[in-house]
């Protein structure tokens, strides 16, 4: 396992910068493994937490009240039942999620690579927009303004020569940001806790299609790999890493769930105390000036500008990775290829004001396929191909939870389709 790559580190060893001797290395060397797991851990919570995560949860509380608990505690247990096998594999092997799909079906891997890209480019013009509608709440200034700033702080981090360190601090620090914003108008807001906690276990209404819609807003496209691929790209690898790399996808999750669990509350105390938001254009926004005034709704709009400027990392950072190669791609070129992503989604924002519509349907569509069909990929690698686990005895259990999670997965695929067929065959005829 290689630990000190410079991408997740952030410097040289002890002796590099002077001090005569490698004593600490091993020192070093733990700190250096802590920050690229820290990073790879928030890079994936951050990317699942975007402007579409913040409107749904806004949508899913007005709808089903305090109910809206199980569906996020059931949606948290499938995500946990998924991401660990995905890290697990894609960690262990050291190979990115398209590499692993070559082997397993030769041109599979090009066929995913393909529908994250456009999953990930039409998306991706999305949180640009959400950064800039976020500046826009926060300073005043213009949606166009707020999303050109934003990316040009998004290439800049690109840019340093250290960016994969760079990117693991940024997206630790905005990820903590969030959750400190969101608590704090959570505890202003005063939800009833216990009436969620009640339906949390026994909830008063269940609705399988919003659990089945935010698993596809917690894991889908590109953002169940962010994580792991992150760990192949800091040299955090291997049979010995497996503990660390279950650990960081486990406390992954709950992060995307606390952030979760943190806004529902937020936004249930506003609705329990009578108001109606049901005609809301910003169920989230509109709760959080109700509940702190002028200084919550700018606390708004910085809660959804770091989610939007999170994601745009996040998915760049992700969607460029399945167009790259692992180890023939120089750092230089990855983050060139990145710059050039960033630049083409925030231009298509800028001249259209958001993707366009056939492109948008179409990757909702492929995004709802792609789940199950990555996760299919990384089920037969770890019952069938030991060989590119270099001999690692696959625990059982996280097979049988992953398979059943799975199915979950192909039930999100029909519906999705189904929802979808009708738009796409009138875009296309």
């Amino acid at each position: 396992m290689n630990t000190l790559d410079p991408q997740s580190s952030g410097g040289a060893t002890l002796a590099d910068e002077g001090t005569g001797g490698t004593t600490d290395a091993p020192v070093r060397d733990r700190k250096a493994t802590r920050t690229a797991l820290l990073g790879a851990m928030f890079l994936m919570a951050t990317s699942a937490i975007g402007p579409g995560f913040i409107t749904q949860t806004g949508q899913f509380t007005v709808k089903l009240g305090a109910a809206f608990a199980f569906a996020v505690l059931v949606s948290i247990l499938i995500d946990i039942a998924l991401q660990l096998n995905v890290w697990r594999v894609i960690g262990i092997s050291g190979r990115r999620a398209q590499e692993l799909a070559n082997e397993v079906l030769p041109g599979l891997g090009w066929v995913l690579s393909a529908l994250i890209f456009i999953g990930g480019l039409a998306f991706n013009v999305g949180n640009v927009g959400g950064s800039g509608s976020g500046l826009n709440i926060l300073l005043g200034v213009s949606p166009a303004v707020g999303a050109a700033i934003s990316s040009l702080l998004a290439v800049g981090i690109f840019l340093s020569a250290w960016a994969g360190a760079a990117m693991d601090r940024v997206v630790v620090f905005l990820g903590a940001l969030m959750i400190a914003l969101t608590a704090y108008v959570m505890f202003v807001s005063k939800p009833p806790v216990g009436e969620a906690l009640q339906n949390t276990v026994a909830p008063s209404t269940i609705d399988a299609t919003v659990i089945t819609t935010l698993v596809g807003g917690t894991i889908g496209g590109y953002i169940i790999y962010a994580g792991a691929h992150r760990l192949v790209d800091s040299g955090n690898t291997g049979i010995e890493a497996v503990q660390d790399i279950s650990r960081s996808s486990l406390l992954g999750i709950l992060v995307t769930g606390l952030l979760r669990g943190l806004l529902f509350l937020a936004i249930l105390g506003v609705v329990a105390a009578g108001h109606d938001l049901s005609q809301s254009a910003s169920v989230a926004g509109d709760a959080f000036t109700i509940a702190a005034g002028d200084v919550g709704r700018r606390l708004f709009g910085l809660v959804f500008w770091a989610a939007a400027i999170s994601s745009v990392v996040g998915c760049s950072y992700t969607t460029v990775s399945f167009l790259t190669s692992s180890s023939g791609t120089s750092t230089r070129v990855r983050n060139g290829v990145t710059i050039a992503f960033i630049v083409v989604c925030t231009a298509i924002f800028l001249g259209l004001g958001a993707a366009p519509a056939t492109l948008l349907v179409l990757a909702g569509t492929l995004n709802g396929v792609l789940i199950p069909l990555g996760i299919a990929v990384m089920l037969w690698v770890a019952w069938f191909r030991r060989d590119l686990l270099h001999g690692y005895v696959y625990p059982k259990w996280l097979l049988v939870i992953g398979s059943v999670a799975w199915l979950v997965t192909v039930w999100l695929a029909y519906v999705t389709v189904k929802a979808k067929w009708p738009e796409l065959v009138a875009l296309f005829s």
